[in-house]
């Protein structure tokens, strides 16, 4: 009969042995969620950092970058001496 109480205190022994097992694994579990859970934050604060600096650089570039035309009126184009001026649609004539 003591052989069997002895049984039965060692049965308990490795039930709370694997109890505790499987609470490690899954703290285990949880706390690499957790670190994997931290990385991909950071990969995402990183992506959405670069994103709001392309944007801004884009628009940046759109507001720098523009046509800068000069408008210059002349009258009497044909007294210019030796100047190749378009006269009328396709023709291209010295005016002297």
């Amino acid at each position: 009969m003591l052989d069997l109480r002895e049984e039965v205190v060692k049965m308990k022994d490795e039930v709370r042995e694997i109890e505790t097992k499987q609470e490690s694994f899954a703290m285990e579990f949880v706390h690499t969620l957790k670190a994997q859970n931290k990385r991909m934050f950071i990969c995402w604060l990183v992506t959405f950092i670069a994103f709001i600096g392309l944007l801004g650089y884009t628009i940046w570039l759109y507001n720098d970058i523009e046509a800068i035309t000069k408008e210059i009126d002349i009258e009497d184009v044909n007294t210019i001496d030796e100047s190749n001026i378009k006269i009328g649609d396709d023709i291209w004539e010295e005016s002297k």
